[in-house]
């Protein structure tokens, strides 16, 4: 199944998860959040959260600065 992660577009196994994209991209798993066709992902769903065909991931981190 293609999905794209932050504008690429990747390969993942049919039934991948949330966690599943992050490992493909090699996103850490803390001071990041997820967001699925525009909706956010909360941390505790990240396991259990499957992808269909086509989906838009969005891993955005946290900077700190001003």
């Amino acid at each position: 199944m293609h999905v794209t992660i932050n504008g690429e577009r990747h390969e993942l196994a049919p039934g991948a998860t949330v966690d599943d994209a992050l490992s493909a991209i090699g996103a850490p798993r803390s001071g990041v959040a997820v967001a699925v066709d525009g909706e956010v992902v909360p941390r505790v769903d990240w396991a259990v959260a499957k992808l269909g065909d086509g989906a838009v991931i969005e891993v955005l981190t946290a900077v700190q600065g001003g």
